[in-house]
């Protein structure tokens, strides 16, 4: 079994200090000690990575290669072990020395700036990666990532899922270019009036999209599809077609949103959900603070600005409350509000 040591970082820092000028004597006047104390402690380094890191039969001394892979690391080790007193107090004042949050596009445009500002006010140092949820799970999944808000549970070891909202999806449409829309019926007569814009397949919400309309037995032809959910709004509101989407995604094109027509089917039986994901054991109290600071901002604010664009949109969401259980559910499943239309 080899014998493997921590390195020292009293000798690691004597050592960096050696090498940058590569001279003793520079070293010891820089750090305050005698230069037979900085030889012993480089050669009690040496011995304990068991090979030379300077060469001193060359005069001024150099490097080995050896040498020069630890000064080029172990600046980096080093400062890491500098910040860690820092981390370690600010983290028992309850700073977050720092934090990786990904948020879903939907979340990120409607409660994202104010949910930052209420996490910067506990953190040193916050990140925050915004996009798909495919993409930000697998950062997540990664550990690129501490937190995430996204819309697909997820069947990881050792990840916690909370439920944090059900929106129903709902149909838009041009204003004065379509008729009420409140039953599969409807539905087929606008397809038949207008042209689908889809979100793109590749996003969790364009998958639930196309289940909706084939559970219902309608398949529009694919013309075209969006990526995000203000550009989807835009295009219905130019009069280029008709939609499927949630409120979150409506208010993210809110400049849009008054130039459509709502309508709410509940004949598609579906519904997206929103979850917060942290590492059981890692972020419990962090993801438990997060999960209401977003319900305090979806309750209020989202709410607020729905019932301005109509005053049933609200209707449409439900805000759920925190749990310590993990939440095992599927999402689109059936929910039906009693509210049929607007």
């Amino acid at each position: 079994m080899s014998d493997i040591r921590p390195i020292d970082m009293q000798a690691l820092r004597i050592f960096l200090a050696t090498a940058q000028d590569c001279n003793m004597s520079k070293a010891a006047e820089r750090l305050g000690i005698t230069q037979s104390a900085v030889s012993q402690s480089v050669r009690l380094l040496e011995d304990n990575l068991g090979t030379p890191l300077l060469n001193r039969s060359a005069r001024p001394l150099t490097l080995t290669i050896a040498g020069v892979a630890l000064a080029n690391r172990g600046a980096t080790l080093l400062d890491q072990a500098m910040n860690l007193r820092g981390a370690v107090i600010e983290a028992s004042k309850g700073i977050r020395p720092n934090l990786r949050v990904g948020l879903v596009d939907s979340f990120a445009a409607t409660c994202g700036t104010p949910l930052v500002q209420q996490l910067l006010r506990g953190t040193a140092q916050l990140s925050v990666r915004t996009g798909l949820t495919p993409n930000l799970t697998e950062a997540l999944a990664r550990r690129e990532l501490d937190l995430v808000i996204s819309t697909r549970s997820l069947d990881l070891d050792g990840m916690a899922n909370h439920l944090l909202l059900s929106e129903k999806l709902l149909v838009i449409a041009p204003k004065g270019q379509a008729s009420a829309c409140r039953s599969v019926a409807d539905l087929v007569h606008l397809s038949k009036q207008l042209p689908i814009v889809r979100f793109n397949v590749q996003s969790h919400l364009g998958e639930q999209v196309e289940r909706a309309l084939r559970r219902v037995g309608l398949n529009p032809a694919r013309r075209l599809e969006v990526e995000t959910a203000d550009t989807l709004t835009s295009m219905v509101a130019g009069g280029i077609g008709w939609a499927i989407t949630t409120p979150l995604c409506l208010l993210q094109g809110a400049r849009s949103a008054n130039a459509v027509r709502q309508d709410f089917v509940p004949e598609l039986h579906a519904e997206r959900q929103v979850f917060l994901h942290v590492r059981k054991g890692e972020y419990d109290e962090l993801g438990k603070q997060t999960f209401e600071l977003a319900s305090r901002l979806l309750d209020g604010h989202v709410r607020n600005e729905l019932k301005a664009i109509h005053p049933s949109l609200p209707e449409l969401i439900e805000i759920h409350p925190w749990t310590e259980a993990h939440v095992e559910t599927s999402a689109g499943s059936p929910q039906n509000t009693g509210k049929d239309a607007f």
